[in-house]
Formats: C-alpha cells, sequence, structure tokens
C-alpha cells in the first residue's frame, strides 16, 4: 500500500498534466495544423493525386474531427508514462535538488528534463507541420530526433552522477562538461533531411506553439507532482531514495 501510495500521486500526476498539455495543444498547435494540412490538399488536388470532392471533404473533415477528439485522451496517456519517469527520477534525485520545499526542487527538475530530453533535442530537429517532410524519410528523422533525446538524456545523467560526487566549489565543472558535450554532440547529428517548402511564418508560428504547449505539461506535471508530494509525504512512508 506504501509503494501503492507513491505510483498512485506520481501516475495521477502525468496524467492531469498530460489532459493539460492535450488541451493546450487542441488550443494553440491545432489551427496551425489546420493551415498546413489544408496547404497539403490543395497541393494533392493541383497535382490531381485526389480531387476536391464533396466525398474527400466529408472524409476529411471525419478524420479531422476523430483527430482532435482524441488530442486529450492521447495526452493523458503520454502524460502518465512521462510522468511515471518523472516520478522516479524526483523519488531518487529529491535530495540533491536544490529548493526548500518539494514544489520548488520538482521545478528545477522540470526544467533540467524538459532542457535535456526535449528543448535541446528540439533546436537540432525542430517540429515541422504536416506540410514539411518527405514520408519516405519520416524513419530515418524519428531515428535521428529519437537518438539525440536518448544521448541527451543519458548525458544528463552521467554529469548528474559527477555532479554528486563534485565538491561544491567544484559543481560548475558538470554543468560544463555537459554544454561541451552536448554541444559536439549538436554539431556531429546529421541535419534534418528534410526541405522546408512550406511558408515560414507557418513553420515558425507552428513551433512557437508547439514549445509552449510542451511547456505547459513540464509546468503542470512539477506543480501537481509538488504539491500531492508535500501533501501525502511518500517519502517517509517508503523506501524509494537512496541517499
Amino acid at each position: 500500500m506504501k509503494t501503492a501510495l507513491f505510483l498512485a500521486i506520481v501516475l495521477i500526476s502525468g496524467a492531469l498534466a498530460g489532459t493539460i498539455h492535450g488541451v493546450a495543444n487542441l488550443i494553440l498547435v491545432e489551427p496551425y495544423l489546420d493551415t498546413a494540412i489544408g496547404i497539403e490538399n490543395q497541393h494533392l488536388f493541383a497535382s490531381g493525386e485526389e480531387k476536391d470532392t464533396p466525398e474527400f471533404r466529408a472524409e476529411f473533415d471525419s478524420y479531422r474531427y476523430w483527430q482532435k477528439g482524441g488530442q486529450v485522451l492521447a495526452g493523458a496517456i503520454l502524460g502518465t508514462s512521462i510522468g511515471a519517469l518523472f516520478g522516479i527520477v524526483y523519488a531518487y534525485s529529491r535530495s540533491s535538488l536544490p529548493g526548500r520545499t518539494d514544489l520548488k526542487k520538482t521545478f528545477t527538475l522540470a526544467a533540467i528534463m524538459w532542457l535535456a530530453i526535449y528543448f535541446i533535442p528540439f533546436l537540432k530537429y525542430p517540429a515541422n507541420p504536416p506540410t514539411v517532410g518527405d514520408p519516405e524519410t519520416v524513419i530515418l528523422r524519428s531515428i535521428l530526433y529519437l537518438s539525440f533525446i536518448t544521448i541527451s538524456g543519458f548525458g544528463a545523467v552521467g554529469f548528474y552522477q559527477l555532479y554528486k560526487k563534485l565538491q561544491s566549489q567544484k559543481k560548475i565543472v558538470s554543468f560544463v562538461g555537459y554544454a561541451i558535450f552536448i554541444s559536439t554532440v549538436f554539431v556531429v547529428m546529421p541535419p534534418n533531411p528534410d526541405e522546408i517548402s512550406a511558408p515560414m511564418e507557418l513553420v515558425n508560428d507552428f513551433r512557437t506553439m508547439s514549445v509552449i504547449a510542451v511547456s505547459v505539461f513540464w509546468v503542470s506535471v512539477a506543480t501537481i507532482l509538488g504539491v500531492f508530494w508535500s501533501k501525502f509525504r511518500p517519502d517517509s512512508q517508503i523506501k524509494l531514495e537512496k541517499y
């Protein structure tokens, strides 16, 4: 039951934050997806691959309604899995995180994870709307993006271990080391193979809204888990931390 308390607050935190992210995505990102898909459809009509018929419009609208309707559910599911990872990492790193309250500690960890496994990979391989990208390169692009996330994440873990072992006046070495490491990876990793043919204003706006929507998730999960942790104190009941 004590472990169940930890799992419950972690999974609920992730699910709630994921739901908030799904709503934010629906409000902020979907309008740009509609515009991008509209451009893509016009290209299909111009090339003769599809015809602009009532049947096509009906099928397309039905698919988009279904896709938009699943945004919140998809956000909750994804948020639950990421929230579980966030909670486990927090349980094992809580004692070494700066801040006197759990809320400050969860925000610090969220900022680190947001930077290492989202924003830095995003800078190398930014999100693009549907009109950008050759369908034949989707697997390559996915591999590159996931590889960068993995390298950045494990790099952050490695330099965190170094951070814990160094004396306080030397801890800056771990930050400098990670910066050099990830900068090297950034340069060495191959660029995105696809050229951008969509209007740059649309692409940039889409990317900006994507960053905001994902940031909303990390702020939400940090807030919810920090509040839950302070209220229910699972660390005083289960032996998850190894200090």
